[in-house]
């Protein structure tokens, strides 16, 4: 089907990419797998819809110049000092063994020399773009394994680059009378003379350009695009490839403060016209060579999917890590990159590569990346399957992570799995209620910053079965994970009935669904980070508003009330509270998340946030609601503290005036919080902790009578004489 219209082609084309990426995101594959099936499908072996290259050429040289620009940005040398040398040379190491074992592996397939260094070479490398996106939705890129993945494909990148500089200098056209060592001669010269030229420019030009640029973001993006085509035609132009040029163009901008905002906005049109370079890729394939080489392409493969991460493993279980940690680091690396592509495009290109070898490394590349994909999401039940298996490459003693526990943790009321922003807030208001915490989390950054905090913490992950022969589970009354992949929660719940937990277990779902499916599977609370804080936000609002809704004051009878986090009754069965018996009230409905329940039977389950209509006589309606929102009670081994609200003036403590409210730390300090700053002219105000306090404020702080007794204890240096610095608040 040709359409003589090269607009045309490109729409049409547009569209099957859009309809098969559509097909490919549903069986959750990386859209490099789907652009290369586009191509096959418009190029000659399939609807034949590309007859004007030359456009889609074009295209795609943009696009893979944009790549380049791209890795280049990230490459700051903070980043290369900061790699740290676990990830130096595990991907040293793996490079070099990966590439000998490939040679051999290609060269018994029957391959010449210089093809089967191209193909071990090509089987080398991983694939940043995917790895990244996957741990990043999977939240993993912050924990141990996936530093150590992100730098490995760091010196892999390194690694192609300096590859194709050299097949550049070896391969490119030289003149007839000029010998090899010449032309790489020449090369290296332009090549060094090119990067002192961009280097100067780096640093005494680039900065200050940004800075400017940098009003109008729309112009930084348009002048990221332009500098990095126009180092890659200069590049060309030398001879040292554009890929080159590209590469450079990024690493020159790397240092700057808007390295990150340019990359960020340069993603999407480097992805779309990143695609026409695999439909380029795809189009150019034989379906016929692609059959002949099937068998060699299985091989490699397997070695691919089995042995890199074996490699992996061995390294790191060498370097001291846990056998967890060595299998999800290597499961990352279970695929070949698009520049394992882009370089045997330019094999292809300099003659050194014929088009079978070409179609082989593609047919590797779209069996590893597809097969990877799915083994890279499940790797937590992968590793579950085969953890029994993999203590060969795990030290006796793993030194490198064994240094990052405290040794065994204290007792706990609740152990807390993930420590992020969401989860760490928990742990500040379980604090807040004098309740013992354990905290867990595979990112050693926070751990760190948790430790210094003086709160206990361990290193692991909710889907790590050994985690649990370390938490402190006996005499823990609750466990709450945070993570709201639903297989991490179920693998949670499974193991915790496995080793007989007889508390609660809180976990995070993102849907109503998983929801159902978590509690069949034993979770006491369901928390819904987002659509909480949304229905937690609506009912302060309203309840400023209008504290008992529509529904309460028009009938005298009929009270609203919200089951609190620290209800007694959070979790439990209607048939469980004693509303009927001690109050002769009743729960006509249940509002939660936007739902409402009418006439919920004894064996409905009550959750934090669920608001409650009671019918009832309106002074019974007022001591059920007071039942129903009352505390948890200490445990016996703590004694109970009252509770008071005490008003104290700024005047009467020595040093606290000129100084703001966060520098004082009050909760860290003492104990209390500020509920409220008032001075002689104004009324109460909510407290802003970046505001300098002044001589004549008055704090209402709030706390335990022994805690608000050290605030009194503080005001010493306050002259004879003066007003008394504290008092019961409404006195």
């Amino acid at each position: 089907m040709a359409f003589g219209n090269a607009f045309a082609e490109v729409a049409l084309t547009l569209l099957v990419a859009a309809l098969v990426g559509a097909l490919g995101t549903w069986l959750r594959q990386p859209l490099i797998v789907s652009f290369i099936a586009v191509g096959l499908l418009v190029g000659p072996a399939g609807m034949s819809l590309v007859t004007q290259p030359e456009q889609i050429e074009l295209l795609a040289g943009i696009g893979i110049s944009l790549l380049l620009f791209v890795v280049g940005l990230k490459l700051d040398f903070h980043t290369i000092r900061t790699l740290g040398p676990v990830a130096l040379a595990t991907g040293i190491a793996q490079v070099g063994f990966t590439a000998v074992i490939g040679v051999l592996i290609a060269a018994s397939l029957g391959m010449d020399g210089l093809t089967a260094i191209y193909v071990a070479v090509a089987v080398t490398f991983s694939s940043t773009i995917i790895v990244v996106k996957l741990l990043s939705d999977k939240r993993e890129i912050d924990a141990l394994h996936g530093r150590i993945a992100v730098g490995v494909l760091i010196v892999q990148d390194l690694a192609v680059i300096l590859v194709m500089i050299a097949v550049t200098a070896f391969g490119g056209e030289r003149a007839a009378d000029q010998s090899l060592a010449a032309h790489a001669t020449q090369i290296l010269v332009k090549g060094l003379g090119f990067l002192a030229v961009v280097s100067v420019l780096a640093v005494r030009v680039l900065p200050a350009a940004t800075i400017h640029l940098a009003r109008s973001p729309e112009l930084l993006v348009l002048s990221g695009i332009a500098w990095a085509v126009v180092l890659a035609a200069t590049g060309e132009a030398l001879g040292l490839r554009q890929e080159v040029g590209a590469f450079v163009a990024g690493a020159s901008l790397a240092s700057t403060p808007y390295r990150e905002a340019i990359g960020s906005r340069l993603v999407t049109v480097r992805d779309f016209l990143l695609l026409f370079f695999f439909i380029d890729l795809g189009a150019r394939l034989d379906l016929s060579l692609l059959g002949a080489t099937f068998g060699a392409a299985l091989i490699l493969s397997a070695f691919v999917l089995i042995g890199k991460p074996l490699l992996v493993m061995i390294i790191l279980g060498l370097m001291g890590y846990r056998k967890r940690t060595n299998f999800l680091s290597g499961l990352a690396v279970a695929q070949i990159s698009e520049f394992s592509l882009i370089l045997g495009a330019l094999g292809v290109s300099v003659g050194h590569l014929g088009p079978d070898a070409m179609g082989l490394v593609t047919t590797v590349g779209l069996i590893t990346i597809g097969l990877s994909t799915y083994m890279i999401i499940h790797a937590a039940r992968l590793y579950e399957w085969l953890a029994p298996w993999l203590g060969v490459f795990e030290r006796r003693t793993p030194y490198r992570e064994a240094a990052a526990d405290t040794g065994a943790p204290p007792r706990a009321d609740v152990v807390i799995l993930g420590l992020g922003r969401y989860g760490g807030g928990i742990v500040r208001h379980l604090l807040l209620r004098n309740r013992r915490v354990v905290g867990v989390d595979f990112d050693p950054e926070a751990l760190a910053r948790w430790r210094a905090e003086g709160i206990p913490v361990i290193y692991g992950d909710a889907s790590d079965p050994e985690l649990f022969e370390r938490l402190p589970l006996e005499g823990a009354n609750w466990v709450v994970s945070t993570a709201p992949d639903i297989d991490t929660s179920r693998v949670l719940l499974h193991h915790l009935r496995e080793r007989g937990f007889r508390g609660k277990v809180a976990v995070a779902c993102r849907t109503a669904d998983e929801g159902d499916v978590l509690r069949l599977e034993g979770a006491d609370v369901l928390l819904r980070p987002y659509a909480d804080a949304a229905e937690q936000a609506a009912d302060a609002i309203t309840t400023a508003m209008d504290r008992l809704g529509a529904l309460a004051t028009v009938a005298p009878g009929l009270r609203e009330v919200r089951l609190g986090s620290t209800s007694k009754w959070a979790g439990h069965l209607i048939a469980d509270v004693p509303l009927r018996e001690e109050f002769g009230a009743t729960v006509l409905a249940v509002s939660r998340g936007g739902r409402s329940f009418f006439n919920p039977g004894p064996a409905f389950q009550l959750f934090p946030g669920d608001r409650l209509i009671l019918s009832g006589e309106p002074h019974a309606l007022d001591r059920a609601i007071d039942y129903l929102t009352r505390i948890d009670p200490p445990s016996q081994e703590e004694a109970p503290e009252d509770f008071a609200v005490e008003e104290v003036r700024v005047s009467a403590l020595a040093g606290w005036a000129g100084r703001t409210l966060a520098a004082l730390q009050l909760p860290a300090r003492f104990g209390v919080t500020v509920l409220a700053v008032a001075t002689d002219h104004e009324q109460l105000s909510a407290p802003d902790p970046h505001r300098p306090l002044q001589e004549h404020d008055r704090l209402v702080l709030a706390g335990t009578p022994g805690n608000l007794q050290r605030v009194r204890d503080a005001a010493e240096g306050a002259p004879k004489g003066a007003p008394s610095g504290s008092q019961p608040y409404g006195s």
